[in-house]
């Protein structure tokens, strides 16, 4: 089996947390009668970079589920991100464009979509290692909801990620102290292939 590949345990404890996620999620947006229904913007537009090894193998379990067609197609419209990307980047503005797994306007790997695809959109909240509380306002829709709103309810980011980041731990082992940092847009994660620790196996 590929290096690359995450064990059944890992995998099923990824997609566990993830639908522990959704749930809180849903919470909180029930609780702000919030929905994405009938928006006029389209969050997948936004520009972000990732920094775990988990969610770039966990993706690619996703794509690898794809036709050869489909995958095709994903993979071009990311070469086109990635072009465009780094032009913008280069000349000092931030990309506006639309994800490469985001074909006739669904996410073609919804399932395995990243981590903050899954939080974007409600109100949440982070605490940093030293305390500080950092707070993100959620999308243009829901900032129009919570406007003059006393107490914000929020979805706390901190148990999650503090989670996702044990299991990532658990499944590099000693490699972990060896792979390089991630920093990758979802286009570079596509064109990239599956993350490779063949070179430090032990």
């Amino acid at each position: 089996m590929s290096h690359s590949l995450l064990p059944v345990d890992i995998s099923d404890q990824v997609a566990a947390l993830y639908t522990r996620m959704e749930e809180q999620y849903d919470l909180v947006a029930q609780e702000l009668s919030f929905a994405c229904t009938g928006c006029s913007d389209n969050c997948c537009d936004s520009y972000f970079q990732h920094h775990t090894n988990l969610e770039w193998a966990y993706l690619w379990q996703g794509l690898k589920l794809l036709s050869a067609e489909e995958l095709a197609t994903v993979k071009a419209l990311a070469q086109k991100y990635d072009d465009v990307e780094k032009e913008k980047v280069a000349e000092g503005k931030r990309p506006e464009m639309m994800c490469p797994l985001c074909v006739n306007e669904l996410c073609s790997v919804y399932q395995h979509r990243l981590l903050i695809c899954r939080l974007h959109g409600v109100p949440t909240g982070l605490t940093q290692p030293d305390g500080k509380v950092v707070n993100f306002p959620g999308c243009f829709r829901c900032q129009e909801i919570t406007e003059g709103m006393g107490v914000v309810p929020r979805m706390d980011r901190t148990r999650f990620y503090q989670e996702f980041m044990e299991l990532e731990k658990k499944w590099l082992g000693v490699r972990q102290y060896v792979v390089p940092k991630v920093k990758l847009t979802i286009a570079e994660m596509i064109l990239q292939g599956e993350p490779d620790f063949s070179y430090c196996d032990f």
